[in-house]
């Protein structure tokens, strides 16, 4: 069963690909998923491989959704974005971590992506 934070997530994932294909940014992965974690969407954007994290908030309770992605999920987004590069035969390929942010409160939506939000991460 689907509850409204589902769906308010991948609402705000499909509002992430139209905006990211409107800034050139080709679309390879939606979800991809390992038994190790997930990422978002996984895109082309000129000849590097952005690994992108949506993140979105309805009201400014938790703060804004561009610093949602903590350091152990940078480490979790790390390693499934190594096996896919391996996986794929794309280990060679200038590769980066991106993040979109949205806020969406009373359908007024204000997107921000953050290219490079951060570095490869390990341990």
């Amino acid at each position: 069963m689907v509850n409204s934070f589902q769906i308010f997530g991948k609402n705000n994932e499909s509002l992430a690909v139209i905006y990211l294909k409107r800034q050139g940014y080709r679309i390879m992965e939606q979800n991809y998923r390992t038994r190790m974690g997930e990422i978002d969407i996984i895109a082309k954007d000129n000849e590097t491989i952005a690994f992108i994290e949506v993140k979105s908030r309805s009201s400014a309770t938790f703060g804004n959704p561009k610093y949602a992605v903590t350091l152990q999920k940078q480490r979790k987004i790390s390693k499934v974005a190594l096996q896919y590069l391996k996986s794929t035969h794309q280990s060679h390929v200038r590769a980066r971590f991106d993040v979109v942010a949205i806020f969406s409160n009373s359908g007024q939506d204000s997107i921000e992506l953050i290219k490079n939000a951060f570095e490869l991460t390990g341990r």
